[in-house]
């Protein structure tokens, strides 16, 4: 009787962004021109990442820049945040047939767009949600947040609310974050970041679990802030022109390698099969206790504890470094780098683009385990285990990929072959 609740996913949902919004890298460069707030060089400099971003022509930028001149104002995020959110959650809604009125629980994150009344009260008034309806607001968590709002959700539904549902937003909002400044540093963001969203049902009822798509095993949450260099490497801030931006430091990778080591070491207990697990402890006893230097860490095969692989599609090279270092197949890093092409970095909801991508392949089969990775500023690193509870159909399916997929995957020259 005192087992924590067993937590499912019913089902979930990512917006998809209107065509009138798309975005090619041409479009992108010219908005970017005739806005006239950057220099000749920084023009040419966004177009080199953009070159190497890993982004293909049919991302998504918000409406309010796109226009000429663009018209980054408070009404027009509202509008973004409303198009996005409202749109994944009445896909949801429809896919599960679940009333907005059963819905026991609120968890919304968005990282840099934090209006008052808040995203979540948006929520409660459109749907027109119960009064005493347990909602929660996440904002300044990067681009990890969205495994941290599941993993509150799964507290409540565990130990809280018995019987519910808890609707799990994720998302980020772009119109009033367009960097408009010439800090090359804080310009990366503006190339690799796209609209996009998701919306996520969890349950804890037992009469759920036959018609949910996955159990949730575990979530591992990481968190180096202590640590003065990983707390700096992602800062929003002003530069010397007092323009607002996200700064992306040199040592953002090594600082991201470090944070997965330390998730794993974590992780890897739960879920890898013994004789891993072995190789591992005896490789640290020899470099640590028996000083033998020779002998190169171990790296787990953690092919061996997961069948698919969601890594947050921060960037060409965050996904290179994750390839490298879990030594995995470009089959496992397909769905994250279809994803980056296809819709760019939508921060914390890439995960869920990435799921959707395995599910529209027809990959998921009944017990498939997926591993979802995130990394985000704090600096954090993030992970949530899913075990499939039944073969998922891609005939069953719709946003965001089933029209479409038929095109994928594509080849996208990795960053190693492009600076050759």
């Amino acid at each position: 009787m005192t087992r924590p609740r067993k937590v499912y996913l019913v089902d979930f949902a990512c917006y998809k962004p209107p065509p009138e919004i798309m975005c090619p890298k041409e479009m992108f460069m010219d908005r970017s021109k005739k806005a006239k707030f950057f220099s000749e060089e920084n023009l040419s400099f966004q177009k080199r990442i953009l070159e190497r971003s890993g982004l293909g022509e049919k991302t998504y930028f918000p409406e309010a820049l796109l226009r000429e001149p663009p018209n980054p104002c408070m009404g027009e995020a509202r509008k973004e945040a409303e198009m996005v959110m409202f749109g994944a959650i009445d896909d949801l809604l429809a896919k599960t047939g679940v009333k907005a009125k059963d819905i026991g629980i609120l968890v919304v994150n968005c990282s840099l767009f934090n209006p008052t009344p808040s995203l979540s009260a948006m929520i409660v008034n459109h749907y027109k949600l119960w009064g005493n309806i347990p909602s929660y607001n996440l904002g300044g968590m990067g681009c990890s947040a969205g495994l941290i709002s599941i993993d509150l959700a799964k507290q409540l539904l565990q130990r809280v609310h018995p019987n519910s549902y808890a609707l799990v937003v994720t998302m980020e909002n772009l119109t009033l974050n367009w960097y408009t400044g010439n800090n090359r540093s804080m310009l990366v963001s503006n190339c690799i970041f796209r609209i996009g969203g998701a919306a996520i049902l969890l349950s804890n009822r037992s009469s759920d679990r036959r018609r949910s798509k996955y159990q949730l095993l575990h979530t591992v949450r990481t968190h180096n802030g202590a640590d003065d260099r990983s707390y700096s490497c992602a800062f929003q801030q002003e530069d010397a022109a007092q323009k607002t931006g996200v700064a992306l430091s040199k040592h953002l990778m090594a600082i991201a390698g470090d944070a997965l080591k330390t998730n794993i070491t974590t992780l890897g207990p739960l879920v890898l099969p013994f004789s891993q697990l072995l190789l591992f402890f005896t490789a640290l006893v020899a470099r640590k206790v028996l000083k033998m230097n020779i002998i190169k860490p171990y790296v787990p095969d953690f092919k061996r504890a997961f069948e698919h692989f969601c890594v947050h599609a921060g960037g060409a090279a965050v996904l290179e470094e994750i390839e490298k270092r879990l030594e995995l197949s470009e089959w496992h890093m397909e769905p994250s780098r279809m994803t980056l092409y296809r819709f760019g970095n939508t921060s914390s909801s890439s995960l869920w683009y990435e799921l959707a991508y395995c599910e529209a392949k027809g990959r998921i089969r009944k017990g498939d385990r997926t591993w979802q990775i995130a990394f985000g500023s704090g600096f954090k690193c993030n992970s949530a285990v899913w075990r499939a509870l039944k073969t998922i159909h891609p005939a069953e399916l719709n946003k965001p990929w089933m029209d479409e997929i038929h095109e994928f995957p594509v080849d996208v020259p990795k960053l190693a072959t492009i600076n050759a």
